[in-house]
């Protein structure tokens, strides 16, 4: 029995009886190969994996130049209404890099929340929350309306209406000489609280702030 036990410990194959085992041999070439095709196959899945993986992940940790565009004399923009004008989204790619922009003065009576107390100019995007369509600001019914599906939001880019799932975002603004700047892209909730930009479709009130990651990279 002791003969048996110490055959079923050795750690040689021939000792084991496994069939067509070798002197000095302690893996059969049937696992050699099995496990060598196993290593392999993860080998050549992990090339394909972690760049793919890599590429989507990567714009989350990635910081995104903080840059600031002129757009207009301070004197340009009342506080009742918005101006569109035009900004570089992306640059190097000319007209298709461009965006409209919609600017107005802060008004305290309209603009109370406490995100952008801050702030002497409010700068709204044209890009629908729902599907990126763009929005166009209607001055005779004080409202941005998405042409696509029917998205409408109020004078503060609060959705009224239609399918959006979050306000219109904003962008940063300054004044250096006398001249109003647009600066990077963020996103807000239903409250009128800053967050780092989402794309369209993403809620980011309750758990929706949790389920979208923040991309950085994304802010213009």
């Amino acid at each position: 029995m002791s003969d048996k036990h110490s055959q079923h410990k050795s750690r040689y194959t021939i000792d084991r009886q496994i069939p067509g085992a070798f002197e000095g041999e302690t893996v059969t070439r049937r696992r050699f190969m099995t496990v060598g095709s196993q290593a392999a196959g993860g080998i050549a899945a992990a090339s394909f994996l972690l760049p793919a993986l890599g590429f989507a992940i990567g714009p989350i940790f990635k910081e995104a130049p903080h840059t600031w565009e002129s757009v207009g004399p301070v004197d340009m923009f009342p506080d009742n209404n918005y101006v569109p004008t035009v900004v570089t989204l992306t640059p190097g790619i000319g007209e298709a890099g461009k965006a409209t922009v919609y600017v107005r003065k802060r008004n305290p009576l309209l603009d109370t929340d406490k995100a952008d107390r801050d702030t002497q100019f409010i700068a709204i995007t044209s890009r629908c929350a729902h599907l990126g369509c763009p929005v166009r600001w209607v001055d005779a019914a004080e409202r941005f309306i998405c042409p696509c599906h029917g998205g409408v939001y109020n004078l503060l880019g609060v959705p009224v209406g239609g399918p959006p799932v979050r306000p219109l975002d904003r962008f940063y603004t300054r004044v250096v000489r006398g001249v109003v700047q647009i600066g990077s892209r963020y996103s807000v909730n239903s409250e009128l609280e800053r967050f780092s930009p989402r794309d369209p479709g993403e809620p980011i009130d309750g758990i929706g702030q949790y389920m979208y990651p923040s991309r950085p990279s994304e802010r213009r």
